[in-house]
This record gives C-alpha cells, sequence and structure tokens, in this order.
C-alpha cells in the first residue's frame, strides 16, 4: 500500500507551501488522482485522517478529484478512455496509444479561511 507514502508527501508538500506563505489554517486540500497514476483514491481518503493527525491538515477536508485516463489511437488517432476500453481503441481495435491523461497524482488547491485568524 504506497498510498500512505504519497499521503505522507502530500502533508510535506502543503505544510511547506503553507509555512512559505504564512498560512496558519487550511479548510480543504483538493487532489488530482489520474485512473492511471496506480493510487486508489478509497486509500488515500482512508488514510488521510490518521496521517495528518496533530498536523495543519487535521481540520482540513480532503477532496479527491479522478482524472479520466484519455489516450489517442497510433494508428486512428481516436481519442479513448483507456480504463474503459481496456487499452485498446474502440474505434479500431489497436492497443497502440499515446496516453495524454490520467497518469498523476497532484495537489490541485489550497483552500483558506477567507477571514484567516492573525
Amino acid at each position: 500500500m504506497h498510498e500512505i507514502g504519497i499521503v505522507r508527501q502530500l502533508l510535506r508538500t502543503v505544510t511547506a507551501f503553507a509555512e512559505e506563505n504564512g498560512i496558519k489554517e487550511i479548510r480543504e486540500v483538493v487532489v488530482d488522482c489520474g485512473e492511471l497514476s496506480l493510487v486508489i483514491p478509497e486509500y488515500v481518503q482512508e488514510l488521510y485522517p490518521p496521517v495528518v493527525k496533530g498536523s495543519i491538515l487535521e481540520q482540513a477536508k480532503l477532496t479527491v478529484n479522478i482524472v479520466p485516463g484519455l489516450a489517442e489511437c497510433e494508428e486512428c488517432d481516436e481519442i479513448f478512455n483507456v480504463v474503459q476500453h481496456k487499452g485498446y481503441c474502440p474505434n479500431c481495435g489497436s492497443f497502440e496509444k499515446t496516453v495524454l491523461s490520467g497518469k498523476d497524482f497532484t495537489v490541485r488547491e489550497i483552500l483558506v479561511p477567507e477571514n484567516p485568524e492573525p
């Protein structure tokens, strides 16, 4: 279960950003999880509370957006969802493709309260 390492890195990244920018409170962290990233979103959600306990993120909500794994067929240029079509082009049946999206796990947004306490 490599998700624990991913959540720990998320904590380090967001904490460093908060420290560099004088942010004392974070309301929500929004991440993008690609369908092809090999990260299981449910595990990230499950591991988030114990990993961030005692940190600036302890009260922050975690929102995980799923980014579709899209690819372009190298034979016919069809753009398709890799997971939905099990890697094969639904137009011509080719397995040769260029992945366009859905391989990454990234922090999309860090939301802070509108009226942060000094």
